[in-house]
């Protein structure tokens, strides 16, 4: 009997964990949201880690951000560049200095 517990305990405790939830994800910025949204089916990671990058600091970014958008015809407002000028900077321009 006393071989069994042992084994009882670990299944006990792996049932425990298998009915257990996930944490939660974090909410999703609404810069991610717009950039999930209207950019990445044409960027993927690559397009921000090329050689011959155009964005060399806030100002830059945002620039970018902006031209693309009015390309698109997206009539993103000032908030909405600087959301998905933040979430970029976050995620793919780390070294930048802010903003």
């Amino acid at each position: 009997m006393l071989r069994r517990i042992p084994a009882i305990v670990s299944l006990s405790c792996w049932a425990a964990l298998a009915g257990a939830e996930a944490p939660p994800l974090p909410a999703a910025s609404r810069g991610e949201l717009l950039y999930s949204t209207h950019c990445i089916a044409c960027h993927n990671e690559q397009v921000h880690w090329r050689d011959r990058k155009r964005v060399t600091d806030w100002q830059s970014l945002r620039s970018e951000v902006r031209h693309w958008g009015e390309i698109t015809s997206l009539r993103w407002n000032r908030e909405d560049v600087d959301e998905v000028a933040r979430y970029l900077q976050a995620v793919y321009y780390r070294s930048l200095p802010p903003e």
